[in-house]
């Protein structure tokens, strides 16, 4: 077998070079040039592959996500939903510092406006937790709204961890993650176990709105689109006036 036959084709020593110089020096270091220069092709190959250099990110961004898409599809199928909430938010921390380049291109170096479909399929997976948490009866407000604070929190955490961690500094932010974490989920998920004694009749008024409205969504009980409509708005009335009336029962205690 001669060399030709087992050297990586063109392609695969793109995306190799790309996601070199990404891990190396971040968005900034992934240029036409230098990708040609480090794949050994000219930069019409690159343009033939991926159409663009957007889109060489978003398949270096596919590939090196790909691992960690398929571990959080495997925590779908164990635990509570509380628990896969906790377990996944570990995961997402532990991504983003283990790939701290990547992580950055996917949630700070994106275009305006352009989502990617990476960050749009882990986004799909976190609302599928969030909408189980919601069936339980156990989510004090709407599915998307959670999901929008539990991404927007562990973003805005592991950022801070990222640069902490280059700065040489990440044990300044010991146990930062945890204490985010259990803030975020104590202002949207009860407690049952806190319910009898303290939740008052309005929170669990909301809760058990949102958990019909996730149960819902499946589109199965022949509603017509206009009774659908009317159904949504009332369940999320139900929601929003509680959450104006600042009613919700007490925060839910950390699962440890």
């Amino acid at each position: 077998m001669t060399f030709t036959d087992t050297a990586p084709q063109p392609r695969e020593r793109i995306l190799q070079a790309a996601a070199d110089l990404l891990a190396g020096g971040g968005r900034e270091a992934v240029s036409t040039r230098s990708v040609s220069a480090a794949a050994g092709v000219q930069a019409q190959t690159i343009y033939r592959h991926f159409g663009d250099m957007q889109g060489l990110l978003d398949e270096v961004a596919r590939r090196g996500y790909a691992s960690y898409l398929a571990a959080k599809q495997e925590n779908l199928t164990t635990g509570d939903p509380i628990d896969q909430l906790r377990r996944g938010w570990a995961m997402h921390v532990a991504f983003g510092l283990a790939n701290p380049a990547l992580y950055r291109l996917l949630n700070t170096d994106a275009r305006p406006g352009a989502g990617s479909s990476v960050t749009g399929e882990a986004g799909g997976l976190l609302l599928r937790l969030v909408t189980r948490v919601a069936e339980a009866g156990l989510l004090r407000v709407g599915v998307e709204e959670a999901a929008a604070m539990i991404h927007a929190a562990g973003v805005g955490v592991t950022i801070t961890l990222i640069d902490a961690d280059a700065a040489g500094r990440l044990a300044d932010h010991e146990g930062l993650s945890e204490r985010t974490r259990d803030a975020v989920l104590a202002a949207l998920v009860t407690d049952p176990e806190d319910e009898p004694a303290e939740d008052t009749r309005a929170a669990r008024r909301a809760r058990h709105a949102v958990a019909l409205k996730a149960l819902l969504d499946d589109g199965e009980q022949g509603f017509t689109p206009g009774e659908r409509l009317l159904l949504d708005e009332l369940l999320t009335r139900l929601v929003a006036t509680t959450a104006d009336g600042q009613e919700n029962g007490p925060m839910t205690k950390s699962r440890g």
